[in-house]
């Protein structure tokens, strides 16, 4: 008998049982405790962090690509904003003021015809720090490279591109790649080279331009698949997307870089960040975007969030109070 690879990945997971899918997946080392703040972020031992969720029909998996610890939050976030004003709200939420962590976490939506991977991690390049952990990990959930179908790119920095290619091939040989038109057609052009952005215009030469035959273009409310479609979200990036993902009237966003931190940027939607290229126009997006996910009390997966990067959010004060996912989405 013929069994589809979808059905018989989804019989993987069902298998599985829920108590499984309800947590982190666990895998092959053996984790070995902390002995400093950079061996908590070293992933080299770590075993692979993953999150399977249910969203009507469709699954949702989350893979932890990686972790990187930075520096002084306040030459990220908050720019502009009164000497201390950052820290403080840090202390206030039980967070170190003077570092964080920033997590990488691209997701997998496998809607039983197709399974449609979004952003792809750092890639090779980042696994000698310890990142790049995606292909890993979609192994360990039953996926192989071929069977993806669809690659959506959100936007085009380095961390969401940097796993298109693998030894100089496509990482994912079977797949047709998606992303939007204003994004591509800002970072191909040459007259990126000789300013700041002229690291991203390299890197997607790279990485993105040997798919041109087989990348496509969406535009706002454009669809991906069946039950997926597109938005604008720039700010982030000239470019920058947004997904929703509904299945049996069942909705997750996926907002990618519309907000980088579950505290600084959503508690403080309209503080400006060094990240976004076009920084008071990310700051719109970020409160026009949340304001909906609010009111419409919808999931959301922020590539940034904490791990596994899904949660809600509600109004509160000047911003939105963040609410982590614990079993909404296994049910």
């Amino acid at each position: 008998m013929d069994v589809s690879p979808t059905l018989s990945r989804r019989a993987l997971f069902l298998a599985a049982g829920a108590g499984t899918l309800a947590a982190p997946l666990v895998f092959s080392r053996t984790p070995a405790l902390a002995r400093s703040a950079e061996d908590a972020t070293d992933m080299r031992a770590s075993p692979i962090e993953m999150r399977s969720l249910k969203l009507g029909g469709f699954r949702i998996l989350a893979v932890r690509d990686g972790l990187r610890a930075s520096g002084d939050p306040s030459q990220t976030y908050g720019l502009g904003q009164p000497a201390g004003a950052v820290g403080k709200l840090l202390g206030e939420n039980f967070l170190p003021v003077d570092s964080f962590v920033n997590s990488f976490t691209p997701a997998l939506v496998d809607t039983g015809a197709e399974v449609v991977l979004f952003d792809t991690g750092m890639g090779e390049g980042g696994r000698e720090a310890g990142m790049g952990r995606l292909r890993e990990g979609l192994k360990q959930a039953g996926y192989t490279p071929d069977q993806v179908s669809v690659v959506v790119l959100t936007h085009l920095h380095g961390d969401h591109i940097g796993g298109l290619m693998e030894a100089g091939a496509p990482a994912f040989p079977n797949a047709r790649y998606v992303t939007g038109r204003t994004e591509y057609d800002f970072w191909v052009n040459p007259e990126r080279m000789g300013t700041p952005a002229e690291q991203g215009h390299q890197s997607v030469l790279a990485k993105v331009q040997p798919l041109a035959e087989r990348l496509s273009f969406i535009e706002d409310e454009g669809a991906v698949v069946p039950g997926i479609t597109g938005h604008n979200a720039f700010g982030h990036t000239p470019g920058h997307m947004i997904f929703r993902v509904e299945s049996e009237g069942r909705v997750l966003m996926l907002t990618a870089d519309t907000a980088n931190h579950y505290v600084l940027s959503l508690q403080r939607p309209d503080w400006e960040v060094r990240f976004d290229m076009d920084r008071a126009e990310a700051a719109k997006t970020r409160r026009r975007v949340f304001d909906m996910i609010a009111a419409d009390r919808l999931a959301f997966l922020g590539y940034h969030m904490p791990f596994p990067a899904v949660g809600f959010v509600e109004k509160a004060g000047e911003g939105f109070r963040f609410v982590p996912v614990s079993y909404q989405l296994d049910m």
